[in-house]
């Protein structure tokens, strides 16, 4: 069975069934398996367990809103 495995910082639930949807059916398309075999798998990670040119991601967001 397909794998499919995605990193985000906090995705709201829409923005996870979007991707769940999207990912599943490009990959099914591609790859020409039914999308009844896929997973899917959405590790949600803090905002400061990323970093963006060499700040925390919550910081980096920060200065962009300015």
């Amino acid at each position: 069975m397909p794998f499919i495995s995605i990193e985000a910082a906090r995705p709201t639930k829409e923005q996870k069934e979007k991707l769940i949807a999207g990912l599943t059916k490009t990959a099914s398309e591609i790859l020409g398996v039914d999308e009844k075999f896929f997973h899917v798998l959405v590790k949600e990670n803090d905002l400061d367990n990323w970093g963006v040119g060499g700040k925390p991601l919550a910081q980096f967001l920060a200065e962009q809103k300015k």
